[in-house]
C-alpha cells in the first residue's frame, strides 16, 4: 500500500527480485516507475481509505502486506478485518515517536536530547487522535496506529525508519546540496561545523529488513536505520565526492567561523552515530531574511541515532552505508533537476535552508 513512493518502491523493487508476486496500490499509474511494472508488479489504483478496494485485494488473503500509509488509529482500523489472512504486516512508523527526558521529540520547538542511541523501549510520545500532519500531531497518530495494530494479537511489525533518502524522495532532502551542485557554488556553509547528525535511513536498507520481516513473522517494534550515522559535513561530501565537484567549507560556529580548504571532497570518513523526524515534513517557504547561514536539514541538539540491533539480530543485513546506498537518489535528482513535476517542492525546500544572497554577502565581507 503506497507502493509508487520513496519506501514502497524500493520493497516492491526487492521483493520482485527476490520472486515475490507483487501487487502495490497508488492513485495513479503515471506515478508508478516503469521498471517495477517491468519487472510484473501488479498495479492498482486505489485509495487509502476506501475498505471495499481493499477488500477486494487483500480479502482473499495474502503472505506479506505493507502499509506505507498508515498515519492515524482510524488507518489503523481500517486494516484490522484483513489481518487474520495475512501471514506477516508490516506498518511504517517513525522515529518521530520517541521523545528525551524532557518529553521532547524530534518535531518539538525545542529539539531533543538523548543520552545515546534510542532503543525501541525509549518512551514515546502519548496516543493522539488529531490532526496528523503537524508537529505535535505527526508523532502522536503514528503511536495510536501502532497501538491498534499491536493489540490485534496478528503477526505485526512496526518499523519505525528515520530521516529517508532514496530514489523518489520528497523531500528529497540531499537537494540543499546538490542543487548547489548543480549551480556550481564555490562553497558550502554548515552551522555547528556541520557535526549536526541526524540518522539516515535508505529506502533500500528498510525494503531490507521488511523482506527479512517477511520472512520471521511475528508482533514486535524494529529501528530501521543505516549502518552508519553521517553527520551533515559528511553527508555533504558524500554530494560533492559523487559528482566530483570541488567547494569550500565554511564551517560555522556561533559568532565565529572556521574555515577548510577541502580541496576535492572526501568521500570515505565515516560517521559518527546520529538519527533524526514533521520530521515527516512540515512548513513552508522561510523567507530568506529568516534564514540561518548554514542551515541544513539535518541539524540537531545532540547526535539522533537509533540502536538497530534488534533488527540485526533478526537476520537484517543492510545493502550498504549511507555513501553507497544515496548514490541513486543522486543520480535521480540530477536527471530530473529540471522537471516540472519537482520544481515548487524542491524550490520551497532549498528556501528553508539556502539563501545564496546572505552568503554572497558573507563571503564579501569576510575578504
Amino acid at each position: 500500500m503506497g507502493g509508487s513512493g520513496l519506501i514502497g518502491r524500493a520493497v516492491a523493487r526487492r521483493l520482485l527480485s527476490s520472486g515475490w508476486e507483487v501487487h502495490i496500490t497508488g492513485r495513479a499509474l503515471s506515478r508508478v516507475p516503469a521498471d517495477l511494472i517491468a519487472l510484473g508488479a501488479a498495479f492498482h489504483a486505489v485509495e487509502r481509505s476506501d475498505s471495499r478496494a481493499l477488500q477486494q485485494l487483500v480479502g482473499s488473503g495474502a503472505d506479506l502486506l505493507v502499509d506505507c500509509l498508515c498515519f492515524t488509529a482510524a488507518d489503523a482500523r481500517q486494516l484490522l478485518p484483513f489481518l487474520d489472512d495475512v501471514g506477516s504486516s508490516v506498518m511504517l512508523s517513525s522515529k518521530a515517536v520517541y521523545v528525551d527526558s524532557l518529553g521532547r521529540h524530534v518535531n518539538s520547538p525545542g529539539r531533543p536530547v538523548f543520552s545515546g542511541p534510542i532503543a525501541e523501549d525509549q518512551p514515546t510520545v502519548a496516543p493522539g487522535n488529531g490532526y496528523f500532519d503537524s508537529p505535535e500531531g505527526y508523532g502522536s497518530n503514528k503511536v495510536a496506529a501502532e497501538q491498534v495494530l499491536l493489540d490485534s494479537g496478528c503477526p505485526v511489525t512496526v518499523l519505525r525508519a528515520s530521516k529517508v533518502h532514496g530514489e523518489g524522495a520528497s523531500p528529497a532532502r540531499e537537494w540543499v546540496f546538490v542543487r548547489r551542485v548543480l549551480d556550481a557554488r564555490k562553497a558550502v556553509y554548515l552551522a555547528a561545523s556541520g557535526c549536526g547528525v541526524d540518522h539516515t535511513t535508505a529506502a533500500v536498507n528498510a525494503a531490507a529488513l521488511v523482506e527479512v520481516v517477511a520472512l520471521h513473522p511475528g508482533r514486535r517494534i524494529l529501528n530501521s536505520a543505516d549502518p552508519d550515522a553521517p553527520s551533515a559535513l559528511e553527508i555533504s561530501r558524500s554530494v560533492a565526492a559523487y559528482f566530483g565537484h570541488q567547494w569550500e567549507e565554511v564551517l560555522l560556529s556561533g559568532e565565529t567561523e572556521s574555515v577548510s580548504s577541502a580541496g576535492r571532497a572526501r568521500s570515505g570518513d565515516s560517521g559518527v552515530g546520529g538519527v533524526g523526524g514533521v520530521d515527516a515534513g512540515a512548513g513552508g517557504v522561510v523567507p530568506s531574511e529568516r534564514v540561518q547561514l548554514g542551515s541544513h536539514p539535518w541539524e540537531s541538539a545532540a547526535p539522533i541515532i537509533l540502536d538497530t540491533r534488534a533488527s540485526q539480530e533478526l537476520g537484517y543485513v543492510p545493502v550498504g552505508d549511507y555513501a553507497d546506498t544515496v548514490q541513486n537518489e543522486l543520480e535521480w535528482l540530477s536527471k530530473s533537476a529540471d522537471d516540472p513535476r519537482y520544481a515548487a517542492d524542491r524550490l520551497e525546500f532549498f528556501n528553508r535552508y539556502v539563501d545564496y544572497a546572505a552568503e554572497d554577502r558573507f563571503m564579501a565581507e569576510r575578504q
